[in-house]
């Protein structure tokens, strides 16, 4: 059992801190901009609950963050109650938040300089994979602080993998949302085309999902399109948000990326059509105004 801190207890950190302390058995405080939620994680786990990051984290082996862009995750780490005022030499700290690599290298550089190790780790499977504790994790870091973490993340994934060092795991997200991208923009047009055509949506995707165009979203996506509903999993606004950060990187490193830009603009519509928390697979909603 470890000492562990949770920082942003959202539709991700609320199950996900619930692992580490069921599942991983491990002593847990969390901490939530919203107190609320903080308390009642703690009424529903039996955990802990502090005032402040820099509170929460205090003597813990481990310090997750999760919350919602860089800004945030600078004030909960590098802030005057940022965790990194209190975390002991020797401990991780882990970020399970979908932002940009250069954030993360800069959180290395400022755990190092306190003794403490660092992981950038976003997580891939969304909401219903953070309760089921069957997350993917994609991490950057040095291979010793990768090898003794790894253990504890282990309470809500089913995957996590090392891909370099730090900002390798939020360079990794970023394909992992190139990729959403182009599948959900290309499962909506075929929906669309086969409603427009007559067919039964149905039994086209029952037989095509078993071939070559079968994906997770085609498998676990078009029903809930094909009845025009929109409120299951990851938000267009954060989506947006994650496009912006894949973009950004682009444009520093070089890379093309037209149909990760042109979906980009396609989400934008749907935001138009106030489809803001609708979840990404209302790319059908757009074809279909």
């Amino acid at each position: 059992m470890a000492k562990v801190a949770f920082i942003g207890l959202g539709v991700m950190g609320f199950p996900m801190a619930g692992h580490l302390k069921v599942k991983g058995g491990h002593d847990v405080t969390v901490y939530n901009r919203t107190a609320a939620k903080s308390a009642a994680w703690a009424e529903k786990f039996g955990g802990k609950s502090a005032p402040t990051p820099a509170e929460a984290a205090r003597d813990a082996d481990f310090v997750f963050t999760c919350v919602g862009n860089d800004d945030d995750l600078r004030s909960v780490t590098s802030g005057k109650d940022g965790v990194l005022q209190t975390m002991k030499a020797g401990a991780i700290l882990i970020d399970n938040t979908t932002a940009s690599a250069d954030v993360a290298r800069e959180l290395y550089a400022a755990a190092k300089e306190k003794g403490v190790g660092f992981i950038d780790a976003p997580v891939s499977g969304g909401q219903a994979g953070a309760e089921n504790g069957v997350l993917t994790v994609m991490c950057g870091a040095e291979d010793a602080v990768y090898e003794k973490a790894k253990p504890v993340i282990d309470a809500f994934a089913r995957m996590v993998g090392l891909m370099g060092a730090p900002g390798a795991g939020q360079l990794t997200k970023m394909i992992n949302q190139i990729c959403i991208a182009g599948i959900v923009q290309g499962l909506a047009e075929g929906i669309h085309f086969g409603k427009r055509a007559g067919l039964d949506i149905e039994k086209v995707v029952d037989v095509i999902s078993k071939g070559a165009a079968g994906s997770w979203q085609m498998e676990n996506r078009h029903k809930t399109m094909n009845e025009g509903k929109y409120d299951f999993g990851f938000a267009i606004d954060w989506m947006r948000k994650d496009l912006g950060i894949v973009l950004d990187e682009a444009r520093h490193n070089g890379a093309k990326l037209p149909l990760t830009a042109l979906v980009d603009q396609f989400y934008g519509d749907v935001q138009t059509m106030g489809g803001n928390r609708w979840d990404t697979s209302s790319l059908l909603a757009r074809l279909e105004k």
